[in-house]
């Protein structure tokens, strides 16, 4: 049994059926009681890590179980061009509102990770491998590898950038007084990627397109700020 264990493929179907086996009845119990808690991208890492611990699994281990996951990232990021085709009437009217929140987001998730790195004394490579936590993975990782931080590392960082921007904007959202879509749609697509994004669509379709373009512009800001960095050196 235990050779059987070791084998790649019977980790990968485990570990995936696992993965997605846990959103999914995350995504029913947040949908049956609505708990902030409960939210499929914070209860689906935390049951996960309740079956990992005790079969000591690195995340390493993990990630090369489940690596075809993160791969579908790229295409499903490239998916949320549909909906944003579908409600580009909304996106036309208040695109210079996008434009404004779009980069003082994104000065504001590069200038706190800067902060945040310099107060912890964290080395270079570490520095350049938080700058990029707040933009979804695929570009997230390319933009690490080419500033010379670590992808790997910036992965991580990024996952755990969208779980507590999901969490907290969830929360933020029955507090601030954000009644149109495009407002919910920018604050969960610009402070939670991916995440947020996700989080977005289970309001409505308006605010997920909202979230989703954000999401994809705000990556190809970063990652062309990177290589126009690069090439200045």
């Amino acid at each position: 049994m235990n050779s059987l264990w070791q084998e790649p493929y019977v980790q990968m179907l485990f570990w995936s059926a696992l993965t997605i086996a846990a959103y999914w009845i995350a995504r029913r119990l947040h949908a049956r009681f609505g708990q902030w808690w409960l939210a499929p991208i914070a209860l689906t890492p935390a049951l996960l890590l309740a079956v990992a611990l005790p079969l000591h699994v690195s995340y390493r281990d993990y990630l090369d179980s489940t690596g075809w996951l993160l791969a579908m990232l790229g295409p499903t990021t490239v998916a949320f061009a549909v909906p944003i085709y579908e409600h580009r009437a909304l996106l036309r009217r208040h695109w210079p509102v996008l434009m404004v929140g779009m980069v003082i987001g994104t000065a504001t998730a590069l200038g706190t990770a800067w902060l945040f790195a310099s107060l912890l004394g964290l080395d270079d490579e570490m520095r350049l491998s938080l700058l990029p936590r707040s933009i979804s993975t695929p570009f997230a990782m390319q933009m690490s590898e080419n500033i010379g931080g670590i992808p790997n590392l910036t992965a991580i960082f990024v996952v755990l950038t969208g779980v507590f921007g999901a969490l907290v904007g969830e929360i933020l959202l029955k507090w601030l007084p954000l009644r149109t879509s495009l407002a919910r749609g920018a604050l969960l697509g610009l402070g939670a990627h991916g995440a947020g994004t996700a989080q977005a669509y289970q309001l409505g379709e308006e605010e997920g397109s909202v979230a989703g373009l954000l999401m994809i512009l705000v990556g190809l800001l970063n990652v062309l700020v990177a290589a126009g960095l690069l090439m200045v050196q």
